[in-house]
């Protein structure tokens, strides 16, 4: 059963319905920030991401420098595909690559699909996630803990969400990003909404630090995230 504040947070970003009998998500992102030089990897500049609501599947287009390829996270696997969706590279199980070895200095096409794509796929589709019955919700005030099954692709068991106690709307959400390291403790910030096709979605985060006494640190910005445009269908 839903708490009050995951109610009105759902209501807030389109409703039990709408979620409940929506397929995908299509969003045009741009996205920046520390953890790009630190991983040796390109911006995403307006890239395209598509998310299933009811299954483990995200796509971003260009996933690299190559804007043909496409890296896709689906269940317990992460594979490139060309313009012909015809798959040229695959890796099994990819959480258990990190984040030790080379993946502490930088990131190949498939460990960066496998790591947006299933952030993505947790922002984009959080308020589904309210509903997820193998998700535990608590409240307490204007604040959600959740603890995430073993295994879900998630950036870490236990997350807090904290949102604004006025509008319901997500103000931040707090995680450790462990495929990035176990002490990467992450304040996601939600700097802006924007409303489109009647759909409310945050359309901006800026990642840093989480910081005791004020919440989160100004700096440095680890990732800066524009969603360009957002629907549902």
């Amino acid at each position: 059963m839903l708490s009050n504040l995951a109610k009105k947070a759902l209501e807030v970003y389109g409703g039990e319905n709408l979620w409940k009998n929506s397929k995908s998500v299509e969003a045009i992102v741009s996205v920046k920030g520390l953890l790009f030089t630190i991983k040796r990897r390109p911006l995403f500049k307006e890239a395209k991401v598509t998310v299933d609501i009811h299954r483990i599947y995200s796509k971003i287009t260009p996933i690299g420098k190559d804007p043909d390829i496409s890296g896709v996270f689906e269940n317990d696997r992460v594979y490139l595909q060309n313009a012909n969706e015809e798959i040229i590279a695959e890796r099994k199980k990819p959480r258990n690559y990190f984040p030790y070895g080379r993946r502490l200095f930088s990131w190949d096409d498939l460990d960066m699909a496998y790591f947006a794509n299933y952030a993505f796929w947790n922002y984009f589709t959080f308020p589904n996630l309210l509903m997820n019955e193998n998700i535990v919700w608590t409240e307490n005030g204007n604040k959600l803990e959740a603890l995430f099954p073993d295994n879900f692709p998630t950036h870490s068991k236990r997350q807090l969400f904290i949102f604004d106690p006025e509008t319901s709307r997500l103000l931040q959400h707090n995680y450790t990003a462990e495929v990035v390291s176990g002490l990467a403790t992450a304040a996601n910030v939600v700097k802006e909404h924007k409303t489109e096709n009647g759909i409310l979605y945050p359309s901006r985060r800026v990642i840093t630090p989480q910081s005791k006494k004020r919440g989160y640190l100004q700096r440095p910005v680890i990732v800066d995230d524009e969603v360009h445009s957002l629907r549902m269908y």
